[in-house]
């Protein structure tokens, strides 16, 4: 009997009595297929239907076929699921499990759920960014719609304190998992190891030491692909490998998740799609090799790339429970156990790393225009908001004021990535809705022809249309493409037709104006995009011919993204159909080997020229931008600066740090070459050439930063020098380490008790005591413990070296003076 059964009773009590409530049960308690079964009799359901969101589709469709399988049935009679490219419902259906977005549909068409009695999100633990904006909207929809709607938030793990911020205090019921143990044994990587290499060691062990099947996790597709072919003929007969990653085939899918044939056993080599909601029989070892791959998006460039980090001690857990399910188990862990310490806690939710354009364009047809609009258990991050609306916007989907427009909501209805929706919406216009159809279609799944193969779109359109055969396709991943590219040409005439590839080019670039390509000058087929990174295709890439390219997909990397997916691209369709994004602008650059400014009129989409020419007459304010622009180019360094000016910089950023409450302005490198327009430009009138700089009065201009009443108090607040006892001025040195500092001979400072400060009194002057020779003696910022402590061992170790120049007992009431004995100063 599965552990959940024990609670079920008062679960169904609870959800008769109150409308939300938080269910947590470990791996292997049986949460997934025996909740949504049990309700199917609660009096509140009535004729209404149970809903179901599931994170991963190939675990949607696993649920559904076996809650169905318990009835008797089959998927699509009482219990169905829907998922993007692939449903299972009926008119008798009364429990469905859906994902990918597909609640988020139903509740914006429908906000009071009219159909739906309770909504379920299981494996919530996993923080998908799709099951937090679902939970956020059905609340939303319970508190002010249907307050006979029930909620049931179901998590692997206890951590409650988030989901409570959105929850409020509402029930929490827990469910005692399987009960048999899981030994853990640790395998750490060799030194200088490759993680693949230790896996083939680590499953060679298991199989001789311990019996039934083997569930490995790694990372990704690529390293499943190199394990397997280590182990493909070194294993004995009776050892299947099954590998488990979502771009696989559906029935090699099926087939790793089934129980192995009669004495046989497995080795299921799978990526974090088997950490939740999957019971795979039969295994007993689990071998985790501690990594996993994440999507991150980066709102600076706007491209996501995967990462390969570290597992966080609750996904490590969760592992390690699917050795646990039917009889005791072995976890091999390939890290130390001294680093299990040093995990992360939970993986981070997806909602902080995630691409949000599909998400604020929700949110805007909900009505929510900002992100404070919405009962978040994690907000997101403000630049990833502020990026998802400038795309939207650029995409004509949200207003200036961020209210969706009715590109928007057509786009938001065809239940795609808004970059595609813009591109179908726009490609029907222009006469080639099927075509964008089947783009999109394609784009909005892993690719067909998998990791490896050529970049160019082309070929992907004739593998749609049956004119190239690849033995590597899962045909129904095929006829899913296609069922989907239908759908979404359902308002386009005629049928697919072969296009070229620039046609192909020309659509791409309207869901990808940001990601337009140049190639560089040079023999490797490395490319400049307009969003002003950089990007290059792999060596050997069919494309690599071509100038300009339009990049569909690319892995995100800061310094150069690789080019996985792209379309060569015909200027003048560029030219045509982003007019209205193309700007003429007329720009200075400094040439080193000329030695002067030049200018040029430039046509530019983003960072990338589309055009240039040099101008003839250049107006004497682009020679000073193009002064500017080299200062900047050079650093602040290039100016004329004198010791005084460094001393003024770091007088005013003293202040900056200490009095900031009196708007002292930042003159750190960084902010002075933000804004060299502002001080500098002024100054400048004039100057055609670089020679020109050395005559700058580079104080005036740094004194122009100052308004008149900070002006007058800069000496006062940050003097240039301050008197010792001898009567002499000692200027201060600000740019020093733990500046100011003051430095004078020891004998000099006879009878100064009181450190001398600066800022108003808030800062220390640092004093350096040195010797008749001028070297440091001691350093210190409080003069009076230096007499006191330090001094009587200064004196008793120097004034043998130096017996001509006075060293009293007491410095306190001796004379200052700068010379010797003989000759006292003056």
């Amino acid at each position: 009997m599965l552990p959940i059964n024990n609670i079920l009773p008062k679960l169904t009590a609870t959800l008769a009595e109150t409308t939300t409530v938080l269910l947590q049960a470990p791996p292997g308690a049986g949460k997934t297929t025996r909740v949504p079964l049990a309700l199917l009799d609660a009096p509140w359901r009535g004729d209404r239907k149970i809903l179901m969101l599931e994170p991963r589709r190939l675990a949607a469709r696993s649920a559904a076929r076996f809650m169905a399988g318990q009835l008797g049935e089959k998927p699509g009679q009482t219990v169905g699921y829907r998922t993007r490219l692939d449903t299972r419902v009926s008119a008798q259906t009364r429990i469905e499990v859906v994902t990918e977005g597909i609640l988020t549909r139903l509740i914006q068409s429908d906000p009071m759920l009219e159909d739906y009695a309770a909504v379920i999100f299981d494996e919530f633990h996993e923080r998908s960014l799709q099951a937090d904006l679902g939970l956020a909207l059905v609340r939303e929809s319970q508190q002010a719609l249907r307050e006979d709607l029930r909620v049931l938030v179901m998590s692997a793990t206890l951590d409650t304190a988030p989901i409570a911020n959105i929850l409020g205090d509402v029930p929490v019921l827990s469910s005692a998992g399987r009960a048999f143990p899981v030994e853990v044994l640790y395998r750490p990587l060799p030194r200088q190891g490759r993680v693949v290499d230790q896996v083939v060691a680590v499953v060679h062990e298991a199989l001789q030491e311990q019996s039934g099947s083997l569930l490995v996790f790694l990372p990704g597709a690529g390293e499943i692909r190199r394990v397997e072919q280590q182990l493909r003929d070194r294993l004995p007969p009776e050892v299947v490998i099954a590998p488990l990653y979502g771009n696989l085939k559906s029935a090699e899918q099926d087939r790793a998740i089934t129980p192995a044939t009669g004495g046989q056993r497995k080795v299921v080599l799978a990526t974090a799609i088997a950490e939740t909601s999957l019971t795979i029989e039969g295994v007993r070892v689990v071998i985790d090799s501690g990594q996993q791959r994440r999507a991150v998006f980066d709102a600076n460039s706007g491209m996501t790339r995967l990462v390969t980090g570290r597992v966080s001690k609750a996904s490590a857990e969760q592992r390690k429970g699917r050795a646990g399910r039917i009889e005791p188990g072995v976890c091999y862990r390939l890290w130390r156990e001294s680093e299990q310490f040093g995990l992360a806690d939970y993986t981070a939710p997806e909602i902080l790393e995630a691409d949000l354009a599909p998400l604020v364009l929700e949110l805007a047809q909900w009505g929510a225009r900002d992100a404070t609009g919405v009962a978040w258990i994690d907000e997101p991050p403000r630049a990833h908001w502020q990026q998802a609306v400038a795309l939207l916007q650029w995409l004509d989907m949200l207003d200036a004021d961020g209210a969706i427009t009715d590109h928007g909501k057509a786009a938001r209805e065809l239940g795609i990535h808004p970059r595609l929706a813009h591109m179908v919406l726009h490609g029907r216009s222009l006469g080639y809705g099927v075509l964008a159809a089947e783009l999109a279609a394609l784009l909005g799944e892993r690719d067909l022809l998998g990791p490896g193969s050529d970049a160019d779109m082309h070929e992907r359109i004739r593998v749609l249309h049956g004119e190239r055969g690849h033995r590597s396709i899962d045909p129904a991943r095929l006829q899913a493409v296609g069922q989907a590219a239908r759908r979404l040409a359902v308002q386009s005439s005629g049928g697919p037709q072969t296009p070229t590839e620039t046609e192909i080019g020309r659509l791409l670039a309207l869901a990808y104006p940001d990601r337009i390509a140049r190639r560089r000058s040079g023999d490797a087929p490395r490319y400049q995009l307009s969003n002003g990174k950089g990007a290059a295709l792999r060596d050997g890439d069919s494309l690599a011919r071509h100038d300009w390219l339009v990049a569909a997909e690319l892995d995100g990397k800061a310094r150069e993204a690789t080019i996985y997916l792209a379309a060569p691209l015909d200027l003048a369709d560029l030219e045509q159909d982003l007019a209205s994004h193309i700007r003429d602008t007329e720009e200075a650059h400094w040439d080193d080997a000329r030695g002067t400014v030049v200018a040029r009129k430039v046509r530019k989409l983003g960072e990338l020229v589309l055009q240039e020419r040099a101008l003839a007459q250049v107006a004497p304010e682009l020679v000073q931008r193009g002064l500017l622009n080299a200062i900047r180019k050079k650093g602040l360094e290039s100016l004329p600066w004198t010791e005084s000016s460094r001393q003024w910089c770091a007088r005013v950023q003293l202040l900056a740090h200490t009095c900031p409450e009196d708007g002292w302005p930042d003159t750190s490198e960084p902010a002075l070459l933000a804004s060299l327009e502002q001080w500098l430009g002024p100054f400048m009138a004039g100057m055609g050439r670089w020679s020109d700089l050395r005559r700058m009065e580079l104080m005036s201009a740094l004194n122009s930063l100052l308004d008149y009443p900070q002006q007058q108090q800069l000496q006062t607040l940050a003097p240039v020098a301050l008197a010792i006892p001898t009567g002499q001025s000692v200027r201060l040195d600000y740019t020093a380490d733990n500046g100011p500092v003051l430095a004078a001979k020891l004998q000099a400072l006879f009878g100064w008790t009181e450190t001398p400060r600066v800022a108003g009194g808030r800062v220390p002057v640092v004093i350096h005591l040195l010797s008749p020779a001028q070297r440091p003696l001691a350093v210190t910022a409080d003069l009076a413990s230096f007499w006191r402590n330090v001094y009587p061992e200064v004196r008793k170790d120097t004034r043998g070296r130096y017996p001509k120049h006075p060293w009293p007992e007491d410095p306190l009431t001796a004379v200052a003076q700068q010379g010797t004995k003989k000759r006292p100063a003056r």
